[in-house]
């Protein structure tokens, strides 16, 4: 093989990577594949909690406490569409919670190996919010480590 062509594979792997790790996470969630969605993200990932905006979820150990619970909790997601391109992409859901609808406008950040770094979930309305995080209570309570990772690294 060539220089020039291993030049243009490596390229297109860096570009599949993005497109698969986006992917993979999503399609991950939508039956609660945890380690799917582990899978996709970077040894450094964080999630920047949308409920109490001083905790950020650290790491693939408290990521997966985090993400199991909160894809647990949920029912009939659906992704509608991922925008962007490059280092960011934001993709859109509605889910249940407790019968109510929730949007996500979720906004992921990607590592230069096109794995996730950052999750930024954006949620909506108040009130699916709200129900959202008396079920998601509960849950991480059951992980006091991760909830005291994620307050004292803020």
């Amino acid at each position: 093989m060539t220089e020039t062509a291993t030049m243009t594979e490596t390229a297109s792997m860096s570009e599949t990577a993005t497109t698969d790790a986006v992917a993979t996470f999503l399609a991950a969630a939508l039956v609660n594949d945890v380690d799917g969605m582990i899978n996709a993200l970077s040894p450094e990932a964080e999630l920047a909690s949308p409920l109490f905006g001083r905790m950020v979820f650290r790491g693939h150990d408290d990521l997966r406490a985090l993400l199991a619970a909160v894809y647990g909790g949920l029912s009939g997601l659906r992704w509608r569409e991922v925008i962007g391109e490059g280092s960011t992409r934001v993709a859109v859901s509605d889910a249940r919670i407790a019968g109510v609808t929730i949007t996500d406008a979720m906004v992921l950040e990607l590592d230069d190996d096109g794995r996730i770094r950052r999750i930024r979930p954006h949620l909506k309305p108040l009130l699916a919010v709200t129900l959202f995080a008396a079920a998601l209570g509960p849950k991480l309570a059951r992980h006091p480590g991760t909830i005291r990772r994620a307050l004292s690294r803020a």
